[in-house]
């Protein structure tokens, strides 16, 4: 791998590129054992080049944003980590619309759409992804999601090396699900159709969701947010009370008690634990509702599956 890092010194600064990272560094589990090159990109266009440049040498890579929904193994990663966390963050307003790069923290853009006296992005504010995680699995809360907002997006065709842009429509959103689960695109960008509104007002809203979080879940440990997608006509959370499971750990991992949707890092866990205990919930609420939860975690390294 330290040739592909030196490869990568073509198209951006060495500054840039690291070998053995620690992943526990960049995943809000706080777990994960190291990836053989980790590179943040200086803007889009690098973000664009480095992908072309994995393809064209047939390394394995995954591009990450803030790291808010990963799993990484505690063997860590055998390929290159494309995190796009700082470097391709810009956020511009024009009228009505907000331009944000795919490394721009979702709350941050929301922020500066209430700066600009811009509604419609006020459920985005508590959460802790980026733009381009958001995308991809059209994050939501609340009752509002991605899809409501997006005007278009830019993304990297991994089949052709071309940038393309699709409108909302186009990106066949769904329930934390997007065209990007199914074709290998890359985002790179996403635009935000949003309205004027009285900044007072979308601030009182802002607030009012914020205080939902800090009451509902447990935002003082480590985790990756809902650990399951919502099953239909059920919800995650209640089905694993119901199984029981509330507060079950499994060393350091634990079923919050505060939101049984959560695992939580409680102290100490390493990711095969994480994994271990996500397992164990999945088998006690088939065994007792009949429903197999889908994971919302992205889970990375050649160890570890469900």
């Amino acid at each position: 791998m330290n040739k592909i890092a030196e490869e990568l010194q073509t198209v951006t600064r060495p500054a840039n590129i690291r070998t053995d990272e620690l992943m526990s560094a960049h995943t809000s589990f706080k777990t994960g054992g190291c990836a053989d090159v980790f590179v943040t990109p200086g803007n889009i266009e690098e973000a664009a080049d480095i992908v072309r440049l994995l393809l064209a040498r047939g390394i394995p890579y995954t591009v990450i944003g803030n790291g808010s929904n990963i799993l990484v193994s505690d063997k860590g990663y055998r390929g290159v980590i494309v995190c796009m966390a700082r470097g391709t963050d810009n956020i511009t307003v024009t009228g009505d619309t907000v331009t944000a790069g795919a490394g721009a923290l979702l709350s941050r853009t929301a922020a500066a759409a209430y700066d600009s006296s811009l509604t419609g992005l006020e459920f985005a504010s508590g959460i802790p992804g980026s733009v381009g995680g958001a995308v991809v699995m059209n994050a939501g809360a609340y009752g509002s999601e991605v899809k409501d907002v997006i005007d278009s997006v830019r993304l990297l065709d991994t089949k052709t090396g071309d940038t393309i842009r699709l409108s909302g429509d186009e990106m066949e959103f769904g329930y934390r699900t997007s065209i990007v689960k199914s074709y290998p695109y890359v985002v790179l960008e996403a635009v935000f159709t949003l309205h004027r509104g009285d900044r007072k007002l979308i601030k009182e809203k802002t607030d009012e969701l914020a205080q939902k979080r800090r009451s509902k879940q447990p935002l003082e440990y480590p985790s990756a947010g809902s650990t399951f997608k919502r099953p239909e006509g059920f919800f995650a959370g209640k089905l694993i009370e119901d199984a029981g499971l509330k507060g079950y750990s499994i060393g350091g991992a634990m079923v919050s008690d505060k939101h049984c949707g959560f695992v939580i890092n409680k102290g100490g866990a390493t990711s095969a634990q994480l994994l271990e205990l996500i397992r164990h919930i999945r088998q006690k609420v088939y065994e007792t509702s009949s429903v197999m939860l889908e994971p919302e975690v992205v889970l990375l390294g050649e160890d570890i599956v469900l």
